[in-house]
Formats: C-alpha cells, structure tokens, sequence
C-alpha cells in the first residue's frame, strides 16, 4: 500500500510565523492582507490545518513554498529539475545562456553521478 505525502503543518505555521516576524507586522495585517480570517491563523497556532484557499493565500503572501514541508515516502526532485528552474529564473540569464549552463550541468552531472543498480 502507497502511503500519502504527509504535510508538515507546525512547521509551516513557524516558518510563517518567523516570516510575520522578520517583516515587523501581525496577524491582523497578516489576515487583512491575505483575506484569510483571524480565527483560521489563530486556529493555525494551536495546530489545526487551514483549508487549501487559506494555505494558498499565505504560501503566496510569505514566498514559503509548501512543498517543502512535504514529506511523500521515496520522493525526491531531480537534481537537473531544481538546477533548470532555478537557472531559468535567474534574471541575469537570458533563455539561451540558462539553457547552455543546464546543458553543461547536465552532462557534467550524468558523468559524475553514482550508478544505481537498476542502471
């Protein structure tokens, strides 16, 4: 049986909460800001889950990425994955040069990386 990706709720809420803190504000403006209510952020920090619109709304207004408090059982990203979207949202790099530096990460990459069984 296939066990279902489990999300970190605590953990987000302290990441948002170091956010909220980091930035100098408070919930109020928090919920003003993002439209989710006063008394889902305060649910949220005695552990109880928001609804997906909520998390959406407070992912988007922190730049926490959800998918990182996600822990799904023999998942990981692909290395070039991450390196390619990371590359290409550099604003230093044009679309051809973030494609030459993948290019060139790729192939160092497949070269140098351990061989799994399976290979």
């Amino acid at each position: 049986m296939t066990q279902r990706p489990h999300f970190d709720f605590t953990a987000f809420y302290k990441a948002l909460s170091a956010t909220v803190a980091a930035r100098d504000t408070n919930w109020k403006t928090v919920s003003e800001e993002t439209g989710v209510s006063q008394s889902t952020l305060s649910r949220m920090s005695k552990g109880r889950q928001p609804d997906a619109a909520s998390l959406t709304a407070l992912a988007a207004w922190s730049g926490i990425n959800p998918v990182e408090f996600t822990a799904a059982p023999k998942s990981r990203p692909e290395p070039i994955a991450m390196v390619t979207k990371l590359l290409r949202q550099d604003p230093d790099l044009d679309d051809t040069g973030a494609e030459a530096l993948v290019a060139i990460i790729k192939t160092a990459y497949d070269g140098l990386k351990r061989r799994s069984p399976r290979d």
